[in-house]
């Protein structure tokens, strides 16, 4: 019998892999400090083709994005809300992910998805980055009935009819110190094994 082929390669490999990916996970955090060195337009095609191939309910594909360079339009982005998003105007690239509203019932889920790939991405490449949410959220947070942070992005951003606005992740090249991730006793709580 002929040995059946690793689909990612040796088994070596696979190990490399693996290890590295959930160092990564474990070293992962939200950065909000950002240097001003630009983003590459060879690492943002990465991350958007890492974000593109994300899973989606039914295979909807049904997740998009809009890329932001220009910085007026990042400092614009920063004051969707008068609270959590202040710190995206240092970052160098902001990147809306959307979804499809008519596409998928379940785009918030999709969008989800494809933003943590996002990020991910993001992260090993060795950027900073940070999710904001948008989705539901005021402009205001004693408005809570007032105008969201998707009508206000409506205003000055080519958001395509029929895409909703799930979040903002700010990218970058991080200025925060490396601090270690925090123990989480209580983690053992969270699951249930049967």
């Amino acid at each position: 019998m002929e040995p059946v082929p690793l689909r990612h390669g040796s088994a070596k490999s696979d190990k490399c892999m693996e290890k590295s990916f959930f160092e990564m996970v474990e070293h992962r955090h939200s950065v909000r400090h950002f240097t001003a060195d630009p983003v590459g337009k060879e690492e943002i095609a990465k991350m958007l083709k890492v974000a593109l191939d994300a899973p989606s309910s039914k295979n909807t594909r049904s997740s998009s994005f809009l890329v932001v360079e220009d910085p007026e339009r990042i400092a614009r982005i920063a004051r969707m809300r008068d609270f959590g998003s202040a710190f995206v105007e240092q970052a160098p690239l902001v990147i809306l992910v959307m979804g499809d509203a008519v596409r998928s019932d379940l785009w918030v889920v999709n969008a989800s998805i494809s933003a943590t790939y996002l990020q991910l991405a993001a992260e090993a490449l060795g950027l900073g980055n940070c999710w904001v949410h948008v989705e539901g959220r005021p402009c205001k947070k004693d408005e809570p009935d007032g105008m969201t942070a998707e009508e206000y992005l409506r205003t000055f951003l080519p958001i395509p009819e029929g895409r909703r606005v799930l979040c903002a992740v700010a990218i970058g090249h991080s200025s925060e110190a490396e601090r270690p991730r925090a123990a989480h006793p209580e983690d053992a709580e969270r699951v249930i094994t049967l």
